[in-house]
């Protein structure tokens, strides 16, 4: 299993967009620059009180590059 971290700061807006289905794909640069994109359906579990998504997060794939689950690991 493959893992890379990265930051997300969602403000409310956008993260309506990714519950509702408008916005499908998210969009994040990793800690060490890289680029990656997953269906934006996996975040709906961490929108916070306030409506927007934020945190350091990991998300965890095989090796052939499917995405196996994401997990906040700080707020």
């Amino acid at each position: 299993m493959q893992s890379l971290s990265f930051r997300l700061d969602v403000s409310s807006e956008e993260a309506w967009k990714y519950y509702r289905g408008e916005a499908t794909a998210v969009y994040a640069y990793t800690d060490d620059g890289k680029r990656v994109q997953f269906p934006a359906m996996h975040l709906r579990r961490f929108i916070n009180h306030d409506g927007s998504i934020r945190g350091r997060f990991e998300i965890r794939f095989d090796n052939n590059n499917k995405l196996i689950d994401i997990i906040r690991i700080s707020d």
